[in-house]
């Protein structure tokens, strides 16, 4: 870790005090492995369910490291190239006919020079002029092949990469690393070697109130923990997806939209989309009475 860094962040509770200035709340294992990225450095793999703030706090570190973050969505199908760099080759073309119809030499060391390198997200972040490293988001890796893993692999080994027509180009300020996966397949045992690793887990219902009540503060003062209690509950039953904390904000500003003051059956009924996104989940919640989401003692109204 930089001296700057050091300063800025001595260890794991500055750090989480940093996060919670800009609402991220981190519990003592998360920030632990956060400050460790930092310190070591290292990357490191947070798994958990859809939802509960991997990506988040990625961009948290970032923010109250006052460094870019650049990220990188993984699909099926993504490959090396996508991530790297490539040739501008519609303008190469352009200055090659503009050399023919002037007579002029054209050589490739000219054709292929940084004017002409189209900059991909690990290429910037291995050239991030610092001072300090940007934050490298690799979001949902899981969704990626084994091809491109193995690619990265060697990447975060090397802090560096080639082009060829350019030579080696390794990095003044390696990139904070964050990987991140929804366990929809296995990462290979190589990466996560290399890595830090933490799973989040859903938050108490006390912690996702204070979450919620951070990212919706003017809400009524009871409805996030009304919200928090019912996500608990719908995350309890045998439901597709269930919701996770940025479900629960929706949930929380729709309802403030509405001028829903605490959560009672008409409300759920209303904007039960907000929380659920599969139709079977939501049959499913109605099968079983929507007053089973409220608190205890709630008005069900009309």
């Amino acid at each position: 870790m930089s001296d700057d860094l050091a300063t800025f962040v001595p260890g794991p509770e500055e750090l989480a005090e940093r996060l919670a200035a800009v609402d991220y709340l981190a519990d003592e294992g998360l920030a632990t492995s956060l400050y460790l990225a930092l310190a070591l450095p290292q990357p490191l793999l947070l798994e958990g369910e859809a939802g509960v703030g991997k990506t988040e706090a990625a961009k948290a570190l970032a923010q109250i490291l006052d460094t870019p973050l650049i990220r990188v969505q993984c699909y099926e199908g993504i490959d090396s190239a996508e991530v790297l760099y490539e040739w501008n080759y519609p303008r190469q073309l352009l200055r090659i006919r503009m050399a023919e119809a002037s007579s002029a030499e054209l050589s490739e060391n000219e054709l292929f020079s940084d004017e002409y390198l189209v900059r991909r997200p690990l290429l910037r972040a291995i050239e991030h002029p610092g001072p300090r490293p940007a934050v490298l988001l690799i979001d949902e890796l899981d969704r990626a092949d084994d091809d491109f893993e193995a690619f990265l692999l060697e990447l975060l080994a090397e802090a560096s990469l080639t082009i060829p027509e350019l030579g080696t180009i390794q990095a003044a300020h390696p990139p904070i690393v964050v990987l991140t996966s929804n366990r929809t397949r296995d990462l290979h045992d190589a990466l996560k070697r290399r890595c830090l690793y933490h799973w989040i887990d859903y938050p108490s219902p006390e912690r996702e109130t204070d979450i919620v009540r951070r990212r919706v503060p003017d809400a009524a003062p009871q409805l996030a923990g009304d919200v928090a209690s019912a996500v608990r509950r719908l995350r309890a039953q045998d439901i597709q997806k269930p919701p996770g904390i940025a479900e629960a904000i929706d949930w929380v500003a729709a309802l403030r939209v509405l001028g829903v003051q605490r959560l009672d059956e008409p409300a759920v009924r209303r904007t039960l989309g907000a929380v659920l996104k599969y139709r079977e989940d939501q049959d499913q919640v109605r099968a079983q009475g929507l007053s089973a989401l409220l608190p205890a003692g709630a008005d069900d109204g009309d």
